[in-house]
């Protein structure tokens, strides 16, 4: 006598027929994967605004392409995962708008150095400078290699325009005024000499100045300093978060 349910019988006829567990199996994560992705249609954005939140300057966006191109990616992340040790060492969680003008964004857990999601202003220039010449001599325990060369390479100063131009076509809110002025504007914000009164108008939070100690030349140095003392300081993290869940619940 057979006691086993028409349950059971149906599932070992499906596990059995390779053909019609595929089929079924592709049919669950098709539903599933449709009942996902259909609402991101009907929404503008999926990042909530904050205030504060800016593209980056000409000469900020430019030592991020360095900072890529060195690949500093691969030991640092620029996330702060929402957990007490995380917070306590690095500061405030990361917030998904304080990437939204980052294409690629530098989200990630793998950790050779520190986080560098909030570095901005808890360094000197000084010690950027120093730290990318000889990391051992600020910080003895680093396996970082040297990039004392940035010191040495003049920055190209020619082809923001199209750089923020490209920027600008993937979402990147760059004005007219902004790619116009781009390469301006990116020799201005490191030149002490000359008045960067209008870019700080465009660009609020950004810091003009000489970054590499060598008033004298534009270089590499000067633009990866300048995008690592602007990470982490454009937004108030604890407002912002604050609108962040005020936003979620309304969407419950």
């Amino acid at each position: 006598m057979n006691t086993q349910s028409p349950a059971l019988d149906t599932h070992k006829k499906i596990e059995r027929n390779v053909t019609l567990l595929a089929v079924l199996a592709f049919l669950v994560v098709a539903i599933g994967g449709i009942v996902e992705i259909a609402p991101l249609f009907w929404i503008d954005n999926t990042i909530e605004k904050v205030k504060g939140m800016r593209p980056y300057t000409p000469l900020e966006q430019a030592g991020r392409n360095i900072y890529v191109r060195e690949g500093c990616y691969s030991c640092h992340s620029q996330m702060i995962r929402p957990f007490r040790d995380e917070v306590e060492r690095y500061g405030h969680y990361s917030l998904a708008a304080e990437s939204m003008y980052d294409h690629p964004f530098q989200w990630g857990s793998k950790r050779t150095g520190p986080d560098l999601a909030r570095v901005g202003g808890r360094y000197s220039d000084e010690w950027h400078v120093q730290h990318l010449k000889d990391p051992r001599s600020v910080v003895p325990e680093s396996v970082m290699p040297r990039y004392g060369f940035l010191a040495d390479t003049d920055l190209a100063t020619n082809d923001m325009a199209a750089e923020l131009t490209a920027l600008s076509r993937v979402g990147v809110p760059y004005s007219q005024t902004d790619i116009a002025k781009a390469d301006e504007d990116l020799k201005a914000q490191a030149d002490p000499d000359r008045d960067s009164a209008e870019l700080l108008k465009r660009y609020p939070k950004a810091q003009a100045r000489d970054f590499d100690g060598n008033p004298g030349r534009l270089t590499e140095m000067d633009a990866l300093v300048a995008y690592l003392q602007v990470l982490g300081t454009m937004v108030d993290v604890n407002a912002a978060a604050a609108q962040e869940d005020l936003a979620r619940e309304k969407g419950r």
